[in-house]
């Protein structure tokens, strides 16, 4: 039985069956909701594309609570266009079409992942255009009574946002409620951030969790981080949101998911 409060990322759980068959998968695994990262090659996909991931999560049965907006090309190591110059259009078409899936199903909150630097610009200018975008990301979620979050990234040298504090000040500068903080706590640990601090200090600014242990990135228990004590902070500090397992399991989903017991 999955506790009530975990949600299957999947984008990287149940990679053994094509997308559209995940958010099914999660249900027979016992997941009330999933999350996704961008699920579609694109900004703006073709309108048989976004129905048909619409449909898959309405068959399912299972509730889609969060989903990030378009991000570039992960593989290439993209980490959002937020504050990419030249991308403002591409981003804003997203918006809309991410905020149109979440009419429709319910989702909660949207990770605007911010972007790397980039040569072409200073980070003044970044800045200046990310707070620009966030704010109108932030009203577009606004409409659905959504957030748009905002997340601490690893493994991306070129990402300027490596801990809670650096998410943060960007939220300060959108000024807009619904803009909160994604505290992943895989990218805060690896980014050698005072997780249990963070989680004291800015327990209030926080939208939404997700987990994965350290070294690795699989499943809880497979690592060094103390879950159960900052699982427990989380809850001590008001905290009852969701927490999203966004891990890639050791061996297969299934096998993965015996650390719930």
């Amino acid at each position: 039985m999955i506790p009530s409060r975990y949600l299957a990322n999947c984008s990287l759980l149940f990679t053994e069956v094509p997308l559209l068959d995940r958010p099914a998968a999660a249900r027979d695994a016992g997941f009330a909701a999933v999350e996704f990262w961008w699920p579609f090659p694109v900004a703006v996909p073709a309108d048989a594309e976004v129905d048909a991931f619409v449909r898959a999560i309405r068959d399912s049965g299972v509730r889609l609570v969060a989903l990030n907006f378009f991000a570039g090309d992960m593989p290439a190591g993209d980490r959002g266009v937020v504050s990419w110059p030249g991308r403002e259009r591409e981003f804003a078409d997203a918006v809309e079409v991410a905020v149109g899936i979440g009419e429709q199903l319910g989702v909660a909150g949207f990770n605007a992942l911010y972007g790397n630097r980039i040569d072409d610009a200073s980070p003044a200018q970044q800045d200046e255009l990310g707070t620009a975008n966030l704010a109108r990301a932030a009203e577009a979620a606004a409409r659905i009574n959504a957030n748009v979050l905002v997340e601490p990234v690893s493994g991306a040298p070129r990402y300027p946002l490596l801990i809670a504090a650096d998410a943060v000040a960007v939220i300060d500068r959108v000024d807009k409620p619904n803009v909160r903080l994604l505290a992943d706590l895989y990218h805060l640990t690896v980014n050698g951030d005072d997780v249990s601090a963070a989680l004291a200090k800015y327990a209030d600014r926080i939208g939404h969790v997700q987990v994965a242990d350290a070294p690795g990135r699989h499943e809880p228990g497979t690592g060094e981080i103390p879950f159960d004590r900052y699982l427990a902070e989380l809850t001590d500090a008001g905290y009852h949101g969701w927490i999203g397992l966004e891990y890639k399991p050791e061996t297969s989903t299934v096998e993965g998911l015996r650390w719930l017991e």
